[in-house]
This record gives C-alpha cells, sequence and structure tokens, in this order.
C-alpha cells in the first residue's frame, strides 16, 4: 500500500467505530499520532537522497515529539505497523523503534510494547494481524505474537503466542481460543 491507502485505511477504521470526520481529523489524538506516523515512516523508508531525507527526517522527528506531547503517544518512524491501525484511546502508549506490528490491529491506552530479555532473547515483539492489545499492557522480548491474538488488560506478555489466543495476567497465560473476533 502506499502512504495515502495507508492513511486511507487507517481512517476508515476510525470512522468504523462511529466518529465523523472533523470528530477524527480535530479531536482524535489517536489518529493524529498514526496519521503522523505514517507520513514520518515514508520519509524514513522511501526518501533515500540525502539532503531531503535528513530535512525531511528532521521536521518529522520534532513534530514526533509535539505529537508525544500533545497525545502521549509514541510512535517512532522506523516502526512497521500494517494498515488500519486504531489506537482508540489518549495516551500512554509506547511503541519500540524496532517493533513489527501487523494489519487491522488495535492497541488501547498505557500500552507498551518494547524491548526486554538477555543475550539471545533480547529483542523487540512482531505482532501479527488483527491484534487486540487490552489496557496498561506490556509486550515485551523477542516474541511473536500470532493473527488473531487478544491480550487482555493489565497484562505482561513476555513469551510467543499462538493464532487466535486470548491471554491474560501477570505473566500471561492462555485462557482461551476465541481470539480477537469481535474486538477489532
Amino acid at each position: 500500500m502506499n502512504l495515502f491507502q495507508l492513511i486511507k485505511s487507517d481512517y476508515k477504521k476510525y470512522k468504523k467505530y462511529g466518529v465523523n470526520f472533523l470528530g477524527i481529523v480535530f479531536f482524535t489524538q489517536g489518529f493524529w499520532a498514526v496519521f503522523h506516523y505514517r507520513i514520518a515512516h515514508f520519509i524514513y523508508s522511501k526518501i533515500k537522497w540525502q539532503p531531503f531525507r535528513f530535512l525531511g527526517l528532521f521536521i518529522s522527528r520534532i513534530n514526533q515529539k509535539i505529537i508525544e506531547i500533545t497525545t502521549g503517544i509514541s510512535i517512532p518512524a522506523s516502526a512497521k505497523i500494517g494498515h488500519s491501525f486504531y489506537i482508540g484511546h489518549f495516551g500512554g502508549i509506547i511503541i519500540n523503534a524496532k517493533a513489527v506490528i501487523g494489519d487491522n490491529c488495535n492497541i488501547s491506552h498505557g500500552v507498551t510494547i518494547g524491548v526486554s530479555g538477555r543475550g539471545e532473547k533480547r529483542g523487540v515483539p512482531v505482532i501479527g494481524n488483527e491484534v487486540y492489545i487490552g489496557v496498561n499492557t506490556v509486550v515485551s522480548g523477542k516474541i511473536v505474537i500470532g493473527n488473531g491474538v487478544l491480550i487482555g488488560a493489565c497484562s505482561m506478555v513476555n513469551t510467543s503466542v499462538e493464532d487466535n489466543a486470548v491471554v491474560s495476567g501477570v505473566p500471561s497465560v492462555v485462557i482461551s481460543n476465541k481470539g480477537s473476533k469481535g474486538y477489532i
């Protein structure tokens, strides 16, 4: 997908949850953060000519800091996020620069997707498609979160999760195999 298709898919995802155009563009902090991430990621990944790349990344880093301050959401330009990404609530969201998040995912407030582990196990999560991550959840380490996974609120996920699992707790355990259907 190109930049405009990605932004359009994000917009449609927000529209799905019943917000009108003005509400999405002017009052939805999650959409602001994702919109600015899309532009910064485009500059980071597509612009190779050094003067434009340097200037573009410099401006996008300043813009990212403004977005972090106003929304409480940190999404670095180097993170890889698929289409139809939805951030449901204001603030407290930290995504590591090396994180990979699949298509059609929802993230609630207070979520951290970060680095953890020691030695060969040190790394950042790879999150599959159609994953729902609940409020105040930490997903960290060199792990893989499968497709269709639902992660319950206030969970700590530091081990890989199979497709269509529902996990919850600290540390997280599989409590069901019903997946994220109905939450995305």
